[in-house]
């Protein structure tokens, strides 16, 4: 699951998908912004078939913080 999600986030974000790591902060290590954070979040929802509350998207910090967040719902 991992492996994917990484795959996911480097896509969204237009970065090297080598460069994204479990401890990578989406805002600070990979650029994302509140934009490109709201598009991975509807493709994480499609691709794992989950919901994801939007109190929740400020808690995800990093790729791992999505991760678990992803294994909880499932």
């Amino acid at each position: 699951m991992m492996e994917k999600l990484i795959a996911m986030v480097a896509e969204q974000l237009g970065v090297n998908a080598a460069d994204v790591k479990p401890e990578s902060r989406l805002k600070e290590d990979l650029q994302a912004d509140s934009a490109s954070i709201m598009m991975l979040v509807m493709d994480v929802e499609t691709e794992f078939g989950i919901e994801v509350e939007d109190d929740a998207i400020e808690l995800v910090k990093t790729v791992a913080d999505m991760a678990k967040y992803i294994e909880g719902k499932m």
